[in-house]
């Protein structure tokens, strides 16, 4: 009984400074690429701290959280009496749904067994207490039957929608960073030891040791660590004896400064900035995203609307002063509505024990 008091009085002082902490604060800049949609909104620090302890507190009860398009707040998911009665006790906004985290989880499962399918990505949507799978193009129409099939089973778990393009993991010939004939972007700068780093995607460094900052200039940085497929990151340590700063290039002369890290938050406002597209927006739709790329699949990736091209593979997710995911790929870009694929940088810090700065 000792461990549930003092899990229920974390979570609660958790969701009280969320329910303080976040309003509908919009986007800190507009660039002219694309805008989100103004009912986006960035979270709090208190509301990034709040998600990122609903799961370990509620376990099963819950199957996640997401932002409000039109308050703004942070809603918690729950699928249990005595989980809505510890949510709502203190003031949180709750909403009572269905299908558990862990029955999503199954039917993604079920997906990956029986649904393999090279231009297909799954991940799951608070808003809709549903797995959210896209497919691309490429997906043939007896592809489509078998998927279609596979969900049908499901009773309702899953949703599923065309996008145009073609799923890839997103490199080109040709500018930001250098290596092995591509061109990448990076993400951050990350230091470790009085180190310095730069995190970027994994699909990345897996074609260089060697990373330059010009087209056949001199090299910059070594690889440390690469990890693609299954996740898409990569760090490459500075050998040049430089201390590069620890923001984000907004190509309009200015930069974004970045203090912290944390995993997105779907219905949250996010930027993007690459090294093709440059400073795209958008909003998170999905997380605990598979991605089936045709070189090998990707897990536990956040899906955004934020628009996309070949060259910002290994760019930088972000909100504020926030780090969020080191760009991986998409299916490309309608108009202003893309499908952009991030790895949460949270995890790619804790793998190679860097920090931002």
């Amino acid at each position: 009984m000792r461990r549930n008091s003092r899990a229920r009085l974390s979570l609660s002082l958790l969701l009280v400074a969320g329910a303080l902490g976040l309003g509908a604060t919009p986007a800190t800049a507009a660039d002219v690429h694309s805008a989100a949609p103004a009912t986006a909104a960035i979270p709090s620090a208190s509301a990034y701290a709040l998600d990122a302890a609903v799961e370990r507190t509620l376990g099963a009860d819950t199957a996640g959280t997401y932002l409000d398009s039109r308050t703004g707040k942070l809603v918690v998911t729950v699928t249990t009496d005595r989980a809505e009665e510890q949510a709502r006790a203190t003031g949180a906004t709750v909403r009572r749904v269905a299908r558990s985290a862990a029955q999503l989880h199954a039917a993604m499962k079920t997906l990956e067994a029986e649904a393999k399918i090279t231009g297909t990505s799954w991940g799951i949507d608070p808003r809709t207490n549903q797995v959210a799978v896209e497919a691309d193009s490429s997906v043939s129409a007896r592809d489509m039957a078998r998927l279609e099939a596979v969900a049908k089973r499901l009773g309702g778990a899953v949703s599923i929608s065309r996008v145009p393009g073609v799923f890839d993991r997103e490199v080109l010939g040709g500018g930001a960073i250098y290596g092995g004939g591509s061109r990448c972007s990076a993400a951050f700068n990350v230091t470790k030891g009085g180190a310095r780093y730069f995190v970027t995607a994994g699909h990345c460094t897996n074609i260089s040791a060697n990373w330059s900052a010009s087209s056949g200039g001199p090299v910059i940085g070594v690889r440390e660590g690469t990890s693609f497929p299954t996740n898409d990151y990569g760090i490459v340590r500075y050998t040049d004896g430089s201390s590069p700063a620890g923001t984000v290039d907004l190509y309009n002369g200015s930069t974004q400064d970045i203090t912290s890290a944390a995993n997105a938050v779907v219905g949250q406002a996010i930027r993007k900035s690459g090294s093709t597209t440059k400073v795209t927006s958008g909003t998170v739709t999905a997380v605990n995203v598979t991605v089936n790329y045709s070189d090998g699949p990707v897990y536990g990736m956040v899906r955004t609307t934020a628009c996309s091209a070949g060259g910002d593979s290994g760019g930088a997710h972000f909100a504020g002063t926030v780090a969020l995911g080191i760009h991986s790929g998409s299916s490309g870009c309608s108009g202003t509505s893309g499908s952009a694929i991030h790895q949460p940088v949270v995890e790619a810090l804790s793998a190679y024990g860097v920090s931002v700065y």
